[in-house]
């Protein structure tokens, strides 16, 4: 028989195989992931073994958590000898944690409505992808709505504010094609005069629209943490780009001042400048003044915030390419433009990583604020609540609601920058 004779040519295909075991779902991940070499599959096991006992020694503190008591002693007969942890000191002191302990409980709503406004005003500039940039109003009006609910008085005190930033923005769009930093000084010039001549304005209408004034020495707990967070780092990445272009001036004045500044704000402990902002500042202001602690406090936070994003700009600055900044100029664009349209966006989003890194320890930081008689969340914690007899001795369970507070919000704060690179990523990597 000849060769031709014995040859087959298979008209229909065999059905596809199933992969291996090993390489779908679960097994493949694991393989992939926690055994793919022996010393990575020694140093999953050790962990393993580390997890398990964490937990075996945690799950009783937890599972057999009393919920309900007055007192730490009580608990302690509930739970008859046994290991569990007394979480009725957060049941039962939850608004001293949260909104310290001399706030109305009447008024709670109002810190409570500036909190879930804040979500709601700030979606448009952190999603502008999705929504549209005429919501950015919502944004620019939050910051005078939330002093109004928080602190209370007239709504013309917020309206009056609002105004004059209006005309320091004015201001500083009609000067700023003849020079962008006599603009900027133009503007707050504008600015802090109407504001001046605003008290007289504001006074005679102190019952239109009056809330319940709150004093700041009433304010505490978290939201203490929460208010100075979100308010020093808005206002301290403006005042670090300006810092950042101002180190990079070509006129020798302004970049001086900025040098001196940020270096020397970088060289003093945040503690210190809480110290200058308490005690300090007050030998310099008239006898009879009211200036704010908390507006004190934060103007040096927000002072110490800005030299380290300034920085951080800086490097993003430094980044970017001789040709972006010839590009700008073939364009015949002035330094403003420059700066606004090519050089600033990428200098930030080069720069978002460590403003992100500098945001978070800003955060915690806040804490720092116990040290000077201001009752945040940590000072609640060591002052009024330890200091009572009903629970007298109750730590972990106080300190590690703090700290699941604060890991919840920087772990957001993480997320989002992240998400944030995704979405402005260009090189398709």
């Amino acid at each position: 028989m000849s060769q031709s004779d014995t040859s087959f040519v298979r008209r229909d295909m065999l059905p596809e195989a199933p992969p291996p075991v090993a390489e779908t779902g679960v097994l493949k991940w694991m393989r992939e992931n926690l055994f793919s070499s022996p010393a990575n599959s020694l140093l999953t096991l050790v962990s393993i073994f580390v997890l398990y006992q964490l937990v075996v020694a945690a799950a009783p503190w937890l599972l057999n958590g009393i919920w309900v008591s007055p007192s730490l002693s009580a608990c302690r007969e509930i739970l008859g000898g046994e290991v569990g942890a007394c979480f009725a000191v957060l049941t039962e002191r939850w608004n001293q944690l949260l909104f310290g302990f001399k706030y109305p409980e009447e008024l709670y709503w109002r810190p409570g409505l500036a909190f879930i406004l804040l979500f709601v005003c700030a979606a448009p500039l952190l999603f502008f992808k999705f929504i549209p940039s005429k919501f950015l109003v919502l944004t620019g009006l939050y910051p005078f709505v939330a002093y109004w609910l928080i602190w209370g008085g007239t709504i013309m005190v917020p309206v009056f504010a609002l105004l004059g930033v209006l005309v320091g923005a004015y201001v500083y769009n009609k000067t700023v094609s003849a020079s962008a930093g006599m603009a900027v000084i133009a503007g707050f010039a504008a600015a802090l005069i109407f504001w001046i001549l605003s008290g007289y304005v504001t006074t005679p209408m102190s019952g239109f629209l009056a809330l319940q004034p709150i004093d700041s020495r009433d304010l505490g707990g978290f939201m203490i943490n929460l208010m100075l967070g979100v308010t020093c780092i808005s206002l301290s990445v403006p005042f670090g780009i300006l810092l950042a272009l101002g180190r990079q001036s070509s006129m020798p004045i302004i970049k001086w001042i900025c040098v001196v500044f940020i270096e020397f704000i970088r060289g003093v402990p945040l503690i210190t400048l809480l110290f200058v902002a308490n005690v300090v500042l007050g030998y310099f202001l008239p006898p009879d003044n009211d200036f704010d602690l908390i507006l004190r406090v934060i103007i040096m936070i927000t002072m110490f915030a800005s030299a380290y994003i300034a920085e951080v700009i800086r490097g993003g600055l430094a980044a970017l390419p001789k040709g972006q900044y010839e590009a700008a100029d073939s364009l015949g664009l002035d330094y403003a433009q420059a700066m606004q349209f090519i050089i600033l966006p990428q200098a930030m989003k080069i720069s978002i990583p460590g403003i992100v890194n500098v945001a978070v320890g800003l955060f915690k930081d806040t804490t720092l604020v116990s040290v000077i008689s201001m009752f945040d969340i940590v000072g609640m914690i060591r002052g009024p609540i330890l200091a009572s007899s009903e629970w007298n001795g109750v730590y972990w369970e106080l300190f590690g609601f703090a700290a699941v507070l604060f890991f919840v919000t920087c772990y957001g704060i993480s997320q989002y920058s992240q998400w944030l690179e995704r979405q402005l990523q260009t090189d398709h990597r």
